[in-house]
């Protein structure tokens, strides 16, 4: 069985795309998914397999919601070793101390163009970024809701990408552990 974490973009924000956690973990539950976990209400999902791949699980799950209630969300899934490893790679450890301001975007891929002169043009004073194969690192003192650099940085890095912030990072990290 391996041990993988779901990243469901743009659910129960702004009064849209409405799906509640225990519906959800109890629809995945019915298609085999095994130890489906949930943390906070925004689409962070822990759960157990024995078969598929991060591309055909996201996919399911897509459809699951999809078939279930009447919306198509962007679905990201990957294994918990690698968002282990995206977390021990950032480039930001002083940031830890104040974890709202750090930010991971997880990304459908690799970029082949991504515009960093464009990002670094956004940059405000305080602001640091690095992008390392398909995790961009997004530092935001000010906050994550004033940053053009974290409100366009999708746009510029030319994939589907979803962002966590590093209490939501550090959540996931604990509960796969747990279920290791």
């Amino acid at each position: 069985m391996t041990t993988w974490i779901c990243l469901i973009r743009g659910i129960n924000v702004g009064g849209h795309q409405i799906l509640p956690m225990a519906v959800l973990r109890s629809d995945l539950a019915r298609a085999g998914l095994t130890e489906v976990r949930t943390y906070i209400q925004s689409g962070n999902i822990v759960f157990r397999s024995a078969a598929g791949t991060a591309k055909t699980l996201g996919a399911r799950i897509s459809r699951i919601i999809a078939e279930g209630h009447g919306f198509t969300p962007r679905v990201l899934v990957l294994r918990d070793r690698d968002l282990i490893a995206a977390a021990a790679a950032n480039p930001f450890p002083e940031a830890q101390a104040t974890p709202k301001s750090l930010h991971l975007f997880f990304l459908a891929s690799e970029p082949e163009r991504a515009d960093l002169d464009a990002l670094n043009r956004l940059k405000i004073e305080g602001e640091a970024f690095a992008l390392h194969g398909k995790v961009f690192y997004l530092r935001t003192p000010v906050g994550f809701g004033v940053s053009k650099l974290g409100e366009r940085a999708e746009r510029h890095l030319g994939v589907d990408a979803t962002a966590r912030n590093w209490n939501t990072v550090s959540k996931l990290i604990e509960m796969a552990r747990e279920g290791a």
